[in-house]
């Protein structure tokens, strides 16, 4: 057709293919039944991804895009995604694998959690007009736990569940929960949240049917801590209420070993809770006395009668204090529960307000001021890995102010695009 005359665009519309197939046809660029090869961009690439993969399994992948996309990649974010998963592995995690695996095993414990709330606490423990238990209950062996909290909401929940699991010694392999908050939404599915804080224990959770009244083993648990509660648990502090809740809970696990039900395995727990931060709203008192869980803090000066913000986030050893608008005035070591100390150590001044904005040429650039979602640094040894391709040492994220996240002042890469 080409030698009678025709032109690209006639042969196009003849044989409905585009002009640029048919062009690559006549120049004997492509070849009939072979498709193109096409260079895979990626491939560079890998030996850095796996790495960082190995370094951080729960690493997201469009944080891994934007390192690789400085680095140089050209591609668009999907087109990585696709490589990805076709020529990196991600590394399983043991906690994660094993939150995935299906129920039934046979051969690990299951909890059963249930809420018990507790009208009337004493003024002394300094949690309101109501008072909560959660009950930990493992299913087979009949042993269970429990722990006070102020209230149910999902950071107390948390610290709640983590003090029943230790002192189960161990969790199941499932968490049974009625289907109401925090634990579930107000359509009865679990949250994306706490799905996150069972798979950081290693376990799932699944939601209990609701088929009228709870079953006769945590109704008599229920009658023994309500009898308990109501008859003495008024004269006793915060923490000797604990401490006699938990010898009731012991002395129930005599009476099961009696009478021979089977125990299973208990999953380990991690070294720390889940990292949930509890935030409640306190005022500070006479002589500058800040009261928490039991215990008196020494704020600094200035601060008599306000209003302040306590935060504490589980597997830390310290809290902060704030003020109204989140500014942290003061952080104290936290001292055990109930232990009535005062704590008059705090950690230095921290300034009140922040440092003026500056103005004209001395004002940031708007690339400067620009905030991006905090990154993973690369380790090492994924440094290394891409650094046979390039020739030269990848740079680190940079920050607000300019400045890589290894102290030293960072320039692009050539041929970063992103």
């Amino acid at each position: 057709m080409r030698r009678q005359g025709w032109s690209i665009s006639a042969i196009a519309r003849c044989l409905d293919r585009d002009r640029k197939t048919v062009r690559a046809y006549l120049k004997g660029e492509r070849s009939i039944g072979v498709r193109p090869v096409t260079r895979d961009e990626f491939l560079p690439f890998i030996p850095y991804c796996q790495q960082r993969l190995d370094d951080d399994p729960h690493l997201r992948a469009n944080v891994l895009y934007r390192e690789i996309v400085e680095l140089g990649y050209p591609r668009a974010y999907s087109t990585f995604t696709r490589a990805l998963r076709r020529h990196v592995t991600r590394p399983r995690y043991g906690p994660c694998h094993r939150a995935r695996a299906s129920p039934g095993h046979g051969s690990v414990e299951e909890v059963q959690f249930d809420w018990v709330r507790l009208p009337r606490p004493p003024a002394g423990w300094d949690c309101g007009h109501e008072m909560y238990l959660l009950m930990g209950l493992l299913t087979h062996s009949g042993r269970w736990r429990a722990a006070l909290t102020a209230t149910n909401d999902l950071p107390h929940c948390v610290e709640a569940l983590d003090r029943v699991l230790r002192r189960l010694g161990g969790t199941g392999e499932r968490w049974l929960f009625e289907g109401t908050p925090p634990v579930c939404s107000t359509v009865g599915k679990v949250t994306a949240v706490f799905h996150e804080i069972a798979k950081y224990y290693g376990a799932f959770v699944a939601v209990r049917p609701q088929t009228g009244a709870p079953g006769p083993v945590i109704r008599a648990h229920r009658s023994a801590v309500l009898h308990w509660w109501f008859s003495m648990a008024g004269d006793l502090g915060l923490n000797e209420a604990q401490d006699f809740l938990d010898r009731l809970t012991e002395r129930s696990d005599r009476w099961y070993r009696q009478t021979g039900h089977p125990a299973r395995a208990l999953l380990p727990l991690p070294s720390k809770p889940f990292p949930a931060r509890i935030c409640v709203r306190r005022r500070v008192g006479l002589h500058g006395l800040l009261s928490f869980e039991g215990n008196f803090y020494l704020m600094p000066a200035g601060f008599v009668g306000s209003e302040v913000g306590v935060r504490w986030r589980l597997d830390e050893s310290h809290l902060a204090v704030t003020t109204g608008a989140g500014a942290v005035v003061a952080a104290f070591p936290r001292a055990p529960r109930d232990a009535g100390w005062t704590v008059a150590q705090h950690r230095g001044p921290v300034p009140l307000e922040r440092p003026h904005r500056a103005s004209g040429a001395a004002a940031p650039s708007r690339d400067a001021c620009r905030i991006g979602r905090p990154r993973s640094v690369a380790a090492p040894a994924a440094d290394r890995a891409v650094t046979r391709f390039h020739g030269e040492r990848p740079a680190h994220p940079t920050g607000r102010d300019g400045r890589s996240e290894s102290g030293s002042a960072s320039s692009p890469t050539p041929g970063a695009n992103g």
